[in-house]
Formats: C-alpha cells, sequence, structure tokens
C-alpha cells in the first residue's frame, strides 16, 4: 500500500489488564481484519498502538477494540489520538518498551477456554487428553510467574524447552498460542506422577490417570495437585471416603467443596441433578474464574450428608484446569474438592510437603512438575439480593486491583487481621489486595504471608515506606508489623471495616457524605479498650463516631468463645438475671469468675450474640470451626423464611454515653423456649436482629440526617440477616450498600486498613 492511498493514521494507548492475556496478538489479527498497518508492542504496563488506513476500517478497529478483547483481559482505553501516517506495508508486534515505572496489572489464573477443551476432547489433536493444555485465552498465570516481565524464562515453565511444534505456535502471531507463556504439549511439557504408599511410582500422564482414577472409584482420597496448590479429593456421594477425609483431616463438620463433571453441551447438566442454582448462580460457576459458589441442596440428592452437615448448601465448583476435567470426565461423578492443608493454613503446594505433612490423610497423590510459585485457594461466592458476594478471593479473582479515593505520597503496606488474612500494597491511586491467605496461628501461615508481601512489592515493582496494622496487640500481623523497622500505624479494627465499605461505595458514587455503617461480626478491640463487633459507625474514613452499639456483656473464656458457643449464651443469660441449662456452664466456679470480670473481657459482638442464639436454641454449644453454629441457625431460618415479620422481638434502643444501647435481652426467653420449634427460633432471632438494625437506622437518620447505610463484618455474609436488612431499608428509602469487590469479612481489612489510615491525615 503506498503512503499516499493512506486516509488517517491513529495513536491508540490502552491500560488495565493488557499484559500476559494474549492482547498483542489479538491486535495483531484485529488490524489484519480491518486491512490497517502499522505495530503494537507492551511498553510500561499498558499497551501501544500506532494503526493506520482508511478512515471507516481505523473507526470500525477502535470501535470493536473493546468489545472483542480476549476473554483474560481487562483494557481501559486511555486515549486514541491523530497522529502522521509512515511508510509501512504490514502490522507488526515490535519488542517491548522497557521501564521502570511500570503500570503493572497482574494476570489471574483462569479456566480452561472452550478452544482448548475442544483440543483436548479431540482424537485427532495431539494435545489429546493433555493435563496442561492452555492457551493465550487461558490457563495458569499468577500462580507460575516468578518476576515480570511475563515472559516463559521468568515462569516455573522455563524448565521445560518448547519442542518445534509448539515453538512454532509460539512465535506465530495469527497462532491463538503466540506467546502463550505455559504453552506445553505432552512432548515437551509437564508430567504427571502418581505416587501409592507400598506400590511403583507411575510416571507418564495416562498411566497416572488411570490409576488416579481406580483409586477413586475404590473410594480411596487422592491428593491432587492443581494450579494453586493441591485438592483432598475424593468420591462426594461415598459416605465412608467422606467421613474417612473428615476423620483424618480432621475437618469433622467444615463443609466441603464438590467439583461436578461439565459437559461441553451444557455445563451445569449434571450439577442440577443436584442442586438448585438459580440464573445468576449459574452465571458465576461459569464465569471464567470458576469460583466455588453456595448453592441450594436439592432434595434427594446423592451427595453424601457429610459433605455440609447441618446446612443447606453445597460450596459447588466447575472443572477450571484440563487435570480437573479429565478427571471429572472420567469418573462421571462429583468429587470433594477440598483444600489440601493442615487446618487454617494455607493451602500445600510442594509434592514433598503434601507427602510429609498429609501422608495420614492422603490414600495416595496425583502430582505434576510443574512448580507452584505461590499459592492460591479458590474463591467462595455467594449470591446476596441477587449480586455476587466475595466470601474468599483467590485464584482467578486475586490480586484484587482496586482505586484509592486519593493519591497516596508513599507506597503503604497493610497487614490486615489475626483471621481470614490479607494483605494490601498501595501506592499512587492504587491498591492490590492479596489472595486468601488465613489464620495467621502457625509458622507455616506466617511464612506464606511474608512471602506474599515480598511477592507483590516485587511484581508490581513498589516497596512500602510505611506499614498500617490493627490495634490489637496480639495479633500476629501486628506484631510482625512492629519488627520491620518501618513507621507503623495502628487502625482499629471496625474503623477498618467501616472505611472498606465507604471506599467501595465511593467508586460508584462520587458525591457520597457522611455514612452509616453496620460493623457485625465476631471480636475486634475497640477504641475504649473492650472487644467491639455490634457498633453503629457514622462518618466517613478518618472521622467515625461509634453512634449505637448492642448492649455490651462479659464474655466468659474471652477468645475462646468463639469455638464454644455455650460461653456467649452463658454470658447473655447471665447478663439478662437468667440460669443458663446448658450443661456446660454448669460450674459454679465460671460464673463466680464471670461475676467477678475474671478472663472475661466486655464486647459488644453480633456474632457472639448470634453464638448464643445458636447455642440457646439447640443448634450448636460447640463448634469445629469458626461461625459453626450462626451458619446452622441460619440454615434453620432459610427452612422458615416465610415467617410473619409481625413476630420480631422489638428490641430497646437507649441513650448511652456514646450514642444509643441496643438490649438484645428480650430474645432471651424465646431462644429457651423450647416449645417453639426450632426453626421458629432461628427465623424470629433472624427477624429481630434485621428489625433492630433497621429501628436504629431509622432513629439514627432522624438524629443526624445519614441516608446512606453500609454492611461490614463477616455476620452479613448471612443471606437470611442480610436480604432481611436491605429489604427493610429499601422500604423505609434508605440507600443501602455492602461489599461485593472484597469481602464483607475480616479479608477486606487489608484494603480498610489503607483507605482509614490515608484519610486521617486529610
Amino acid at each position: 500500500m503506498n503512503n499516499s492511498d493512506i486516509q488517517a493514521a491513529r495513536k491508540i494507548v490502552l491500560s488495565g489488564v493488557v499484559q500476559g492475556v494474549g492482547f498483542r496478538p489479538y491486535i495483531y489479527r484485529h488490524a489484519l481484519q480491518h486491512k490497517l498497518q502499522g505495530w503494537v508492542r507492551n511498553a510500561s504496563g499498558r499497551v501501544e498502538i500506532h494503526v493506520q488506513g482508511e478512515v471507516k476500517n481505523l473507526d470500525d478497529f477502535i470501535n470493536t477494540l473493546i468489545d472483542k478483547a480476549p476473554p483474560l483481559s481487562r483494557p481501559v482505553l486511555e486515549s486514541a489520538s491523530n497522529i502522521a501516517s509512515v511508510d509501512s506495508l504490514e502490522f507488526l508486534i515490535i519488542p517491548s518498551l522497557a521501564d521502570t515505572d511500570a503500570d503493572i496489572h497482574l494476570p489471574a489464573d483462569l479456566f480452561t477456554c472452550d478452544d482448548c477443551l475442544h483440543e483436548l476432547n479431540d482424537p485427532g489433536n495431539r494435545r489429546y487428553r493433555y493435563p496442561f493444555i492452555n492457551c493465550t485465552q487461558c490457563g495458569p498465570r499468577y500462580t507460575l510467574i516468578n518476576s515480570l516481565p511475563y515472559d516463559r524464562p521468568n515462569t516455573s515453565m522455563s524448565g521445560f524447552p518448547l519442542c518445534e511444534a509448539c515453538l512454532a505456535e509460539y512465535t506465530n502471531p495469527l497462532d491463538r498460542r503466540y506467546h502463550a507463556e505455559p504453552v506445553a504439549c505432552a512432548q515437551c511439557g509437564p508430567v504427571l506422577t502418581y505416587s501409592e504408599p507400598g506400590k511403583d511410582l507411575l510416571k507418564g500422564n495416562q498411566i497416572a490417570l488411570k490409576a488416579a482414577l481406580e483409586a477413586l472409584g475404590s473410594g480411596l482420597v487422592l491428593a491432587i495437585k492443581g494450579v494453586g496448590g493441591y485438592h483432598l479429593v475424593c468420591d462426594a456421594c461415598n459416605d465412608e471416603a467422606v467421613y474417612q477425609l473428615r476423620r483424618t483431616k480432621p475437618r469433622p463438620h467444615k463443609p466441603l467443596a464438590v467439583m461436578f463433571p461439565s459437559r461441553p453441551d451444557n455445563r451445569l447438566a449434571i450439577l442440577r441433578d443436584y442442586l438448585l442454582a438459580d440464573e445468576i448462580e449459574s452465571m458465576l460457576l461459569e464465569s471464567t474464574a470458576r469460583p466455588i459458589v453456595l448453592v441450594r441442596k436439592k432434595t434427594g440428592n446423592r451427595l453424601s450428608e457429610a459433605i455440609a452437615p447441618g446446612l443447606n448448601e453445597v460450596g459447588a465448583m466447575l472443572p477450571y484446569s484440563p487435570l480437573h476435567h479429565i478427571l471429572l470426565n472420567d469418573f462421571g461423578a462429583p468429587l470433594v474438592a477440598s483444600s489440601a492443608n493442615i487446618s487454617g493454613e494455607p493451602v500445600l503446594t510442594e509434592n514433598s510437603d503434601i507427602e510429609q505433612r498429609l501422608a495420614h490423610v492422603a490414600n495416595a497423590f496425583l502430582h505434576h512438575d510443574r512448580a507452584i510459585v505461590r499459592p492460591a485457594d479458590d474463591p467462595v461466592v455467594r449470591v446476596i439480593n441477587g449480586l455476587p458476594a466475595p466470601i474468599r478471593q483467590g485464584r482467578g479473582l486475586a490480586p484484587v486491583e482496586l482505586e484509592l479515593p486519593f493519591k497516596l505520597e508513599e507506597p503503604v503496606l497493610a497487614v490486615g487481621s489475626h483471621m481470614k488474612n490479607t494483605i494490601a500494597l498501595a501506592w499512587d491511586k492504587r491498591v492490590v489486595v492479596s489472595p486468601h491467605i488465613g489464620e495467621m496461628d502457625s509458622p507455616r501461615s506466617l511464612q506464606t504471608f511474608e512471602q506474599c508481601i515480598d511477592d507483590l512489592e516485587a511484581l508490581y515493582q513498589v516497596k512500602a515506606e510505611q506499614i498500617v496494622c490493627d490495634a490489637h496487640p496480639r495479633y500476629t500481623p501486628t506484631r510482625w508489623a512492629q519488627q520491620r523497622g518501618l513507621p507503623v500505624f495502628e487502625v482499629y479494627h471496625h474503623h477498618a471495616h467501616a472505611s472498606a465499605v465507604y471506599a467501595e461505595a465511593l467508586l460508584n458514587n462520587r458525591d457520597l457524605q457522611d455514612m452509616l455503617v453496620f460493623t457485625w461480626d465476631g471480636v475486634g478491640l475497640g477504641p475504649d479498650g473492650t472487644l467491639w463487633g455490634g457498633e453503629a459507625l457514622a462518618g466517613r474514613p478518618g472521622n467515625w463516631q461509634r453512634v449505637a452499639s448492642f448492649r455490651a456483656f462479659k464474655l466468659p473464656g474471652g477468645e475462646r468463645a468463639g469455638r464454644e458457643p455455650w460461653r456467649s449464651a452463658a454470658a447473655v443469660c447471665w447478663e439478662s438475671g437468667k440460669d443458663c441449662r446448658l450443661e456446660e456452664a454448669s460450674d459454679p466456679l465460671l460464673f463466680s469468675f464471670w461475676r467477678q470480670g475474671k478472663n472475661s473481657p466486655q464486647t459488644s459482638a453480633a456474632g457472639r450474640l448470634f453464638d448464643a442464639a445458636a447455642a440457646l436454641c439447640g443448634v450448636r454449644t460447640r463448634a469445629s470451626f469458626e461461625g459453626q453454629g450462626p451458619m446452622q441457625l441460619e440454615a434453620l431460618a432459610a427452612l422458615c423464611a416465610e415467617i410473619d415479620g409481625n413476630r420480631s422481638i422489638p428490641l430497646e434502643l437507649s441513650k448511652a454515653d456514646d450514642g444509643y444501647s441496643v438490649d438484645w435481652a428480650p430474645l432471651i426467653p424465646m431462644l429457651m423456649n423450647e416449645t417453639i420449634p426450632q426453626t421458629e427460633r432461628a427465623a424470629i432471632f433472624h427477624l429481630s436482629m434485621a428489625d433492630s438494625l433497621l429501628r436504629q437506622a431509622i432513629k439514627l437518620r432522624e438524629d443526624i440526617n445519614v441516608n446512606q447505610v453500609g454492611f461490614a463484618g463477616g455476620v452479613f455474609q448471612n443471606r437470611v440477616l442480610t436480604e432481611r436488612c436491605i429489604t427493610l431499608l429499601n422500604r423505609n428509602s434508605f440507600e443501602v450498600t455492602w461489599p461485593l469487590m472484597v469481602p464483607v469479612n475480616d479479608a477486606g481489612i487489608s484494603f480498610g486498613q489503607i483507605v482509614e489510615n490515608a484519610m486521617r491525615s486529610r
């Protein structure tokens, strides 16, 4: 084409997730389709395009650029400006422009695309049944990157030289595997190994798969290496296998995730034989992240009752890696797919670690030789009021990148809470929240926590110059922060909760003023030295005021109450002048200590009220995992969801030194009344708590003229409660918001710490 024929030229700059996701070859193909010339390159975390040709073709190119982008990408059109044309006869992918000040966005690990699935199941394709098939549209990313730029030598694929056929695909811009860094095949890529005590090691993809399937069919528990870590896998319909997994892990009651086979023509066909997925849940199950989605059980389903005892939902997911697809399709039935870890620790990733640390749990092991650079647990999502609310951010959805409503003067690291820990790294107007790390009670959790910090700083090329932590002096992240030699700023737990929901709301409403945030969770240290957890905070980040709170009560045993709901039940009974009939509370010495306040700190925690309700209703007096009692209480309430709202019990509001005090005592006689069916007591309790929230909101609107209401804290993972609260507030013309980008639980604390600390100085 002669220069005289060229009618226009444009320079286009795109930011967002545009590197490591097949964006440049997409631009190359897109340009050729529109008969354009020029070039494309990576530059400073962005993609730059010089494109020229007929004006109509240029306009069509730009107008369809975003809509047709690769599924892993999240491009943002920064600019499209007119420039002078140059002599050019073709369109090229030119070398990247290096820059130390890069606008980096890490690509997440995502599902196996339909094109690769077709090849995986095609006997005539050279990658037929290859467990590590991928292309630029799909496959692992975040968990295999050692360093940036995202090139094969900087990933855990560096030790797998490409064969001639794969190299040809990798270097062809028209091929969908052009610079797909994990690309491989059976001739040059990772290989499966099957290990079972007392038997010979089996190396080779098909022989290892055959052995694994035979083991699953025999009712054994397998540890299977996936994308971000190992799963403990067994037949989800085999009671004996599931009970064995629970006994040996040990995990007596905590729900187990289930992975369902996915048919190419109808991905959810098999899942629908077992579960009642609605439209939004179905969409989430089939989304590119392939998260675990909480879905209601179908009556008479064949899943083992031991999967989710006492609950009416199952954590369900579809296969997301080719290895999972092969196993599930060959097995033909759902499999338990629980994270392979010691309880509370991060998921295990190393072949040797899994065989050493979980030898008592798994009967056999399916390994592969592609290293997992960093762990990433499966994400968990629950639909609340028709919207997907994250419970845990992980593989496919994390790191979570958010915009800050202000600009930071220097980079900041927030180290989160002790439970459900995440960390957040922030600089300029950006914040990155890590995947789920977990409870900070073990050396391995601390090791993963430190690795996560090092990784994010290295990958994003940002070094924190100050640290923000929780004000609780005994939290592991707080103690760690105090030893780093950097300036440390403390943020109270519930101020961080409130600031997280406020900042997220601000992204959608730039005119947002003061907000009323209900921070309901377990316990967190408050500014007055007591354990908060049932507060209403008014204001905005950096200026929160407690304006209402549940009546405080002394909690016998303090932190032990989280796993022993009977302690909360005893406390509310004694506090309201009633005897506690629970056997565990019969020790007179315990009552004496409680009365004297020995090892019985004051708390206003709504989470402990839910614990008390569960114990008094006879649901759960001792818990094998955090939140077990409230979760089972919610399941009972859901069975009675249509109960008349008039049966809610009013909770009196009275003036207190710092706002209003909400008296929960009227609930206690109802909860103890065994003539009322368990389901009804559970439902009345939920209705009453929601009604109390509304009463607080109405009163506080009258007092301080705040109409925007936010929810923060783990209690609002409860769908029955949260949906009832939203309904009541909407009927009374409140504007309601709750987190949808970071979890409402303590996993959102690190983000809130960043926001709260920054706004205090403004």
